[in-house]
């Protein structure tokens, strides 16, 4: 992109909402959102039953509490960073510094690569308390839902690794600095002025002379005398 500075063109410029729409980065934040949906609605859902025993409610992942707080702490987060991030791509071509743009980015990387880590741990966590929680009537009726949940955990981790890989190319890409051009800026008051021109550094030993007046008396040649009459 000709002028591009960290993936976007000149500030101000308009923005094509189906262009918009297109770009992967605003599919992948799309994907995700649905996926943390799927996570905390599943859980939220159908994530917590009863036994006879207990009419209390207890979550399905082996009765771990943790391990349904987590889930749906961690989705809803992600829902709102996708949506937050949705509207910061959405205005990233009007803002016009550098600098902000660079921070935009960087914190799109950041949060990108530590929610990816975020998601493996909630895939491992709760994958294993799945696993642990012993077969009964509770967990057979909420186990789709809780299994919707291990699986989609495991594919939040790959969009957000996309993400955060979009990031970071966004970041490589940098700034074009025909954005700035040298001629857009006034000259610096401190800069002195530029020396007098000089030639090759050799000075020459002829200097220019007008000719002098030449003489056009001839002298008389010695010994001549002027005849007498």
């Amino acid at each position: 992109m000709e002028g591009a500075s960290f993936g976007a063109g000149r500030a101000g410029a308009a923005v094509e909402p189906l262009e918009f729409l297109k770009r992967p980065q605003t599919l992948l934040r799309i994907v995700s959102g649905i996926f943390a949906i799927v996570v905390f609605g599943s859980i939220i859902n159908e994530g917590y039953v009863n036994t006879d025993k207990s009419p209390m409610l207890r979550c399905i992942y082996n009765a771990h509490e943790g391990a349904c707080n987590y889930g749906i702490a961690i989705g809803l987060i992600a829902f709102l960073a996708c949506s937050f991030f949705l509207v910061v791509d959405l205005y990233f071509q009007q803002i016009s510094s550098v600098k902000d743009r660079k921070r935009v980015v960087l914190l799109d990387l950041g949060f990108s690569g530590f929610w990816s880590f975020l998601w493996f741990v909630a895939f491992c966590f709760l994958a294993d308390q799945w696993r642990r929680t012993p077969a009964s009537r509770e967990a057979s009726q909420g186990g789709d839902a809780a299994r919707a949940a291990v699986a989609f955990s495991f594919f939040s981790i790959i969009s957000w690794v996309a993400l955060a890989l979009k990031a970071f190319q966004r970041y490589r890409l940098g700034t074009d600095m025909s954005l700035f051009a040298t001629d857009q800026f006034p000259p610096d008051p401190n800069a002195g002025y530029p020396g007098y021109p000089t030639g090759s550094g050799v000075e020459s030993t002829e200097t220019y002379q007008s000719p002098p007046f030449s003489e056009t008396l001839d002298t008389s040649p010695k010994g001549y005398q002027v005849p007498a009459y």
